[in-house]
């Protein structure tokens, strides 16, 4: 099935009432809806695996058609932090990248071990980090060919 969008204002893209990008969580998932190079939709889901997105494009009706619980809409920033959460969470390695997960860890696993909630600053800085480590991560698959890629979600 093809789905098509129309050109709108600006950077945003509309499929019927629909801007692009979107953002949801499926099944606690991020998964991304952004314009393909033919005009349609595509979708694109976070692999837990590797970091890098899959090619998602069945879930496209589900994600706005079906109402499902499993399926919340997300805004850009909640998109961002849910997936650096998950790549922090999921992902081990070596590098810049992976030495900023380890800081947001050692932030929240002292929160944890202290049973506080995390502090005005502890928030902020977080929520930095995952800002950064995005856009660091998304130009890494990026230069290695991953289609999904895309950096500049962070600068919307």
């Amino acid at each position: 099935m093809r789905h098509t969008a129309t050109q709108g204002m600006g950077a945003l893209t509309r499929a019927g009432d629909m801007q692009l990008p979107a953002f949801f969580s499926y099944y606690e998932s991020p998964v991304k809806l952004v314009e393909a190079t033919d005009g349609g939709i595509s979708a694109w889901r976070l692999s837990k695996d590797t970091g890098g997105w899959q090619s998602a494009n069945k879930l496209i009706d589900k994600l706005l058609f079906s109402g499902d619980d499993n399926v919340e809409s997300l805004t850009r920033d909640e998109f961002i932090q849910h997936t650096e959460h998950d790549r922090g969470y999921y992902l081990r390695g070596e590098g810049p990248v992976f030495a900023l997960y380890e800081t947001v860890r050692a932030i929240t696993d002292a929160q944890a071990r202290e049973r506080r909630y995390p502090t005005p600053n502890e928030i902020a800085l977080v929520r930095g980090i995952r800002r950064k480590t995005f856009v660091m991560f998304e130009e890494q698959l990026q230069s290695a060919g991953d289609p999904g890629a895309d950096p500049t979600l962070a600068e919307g």
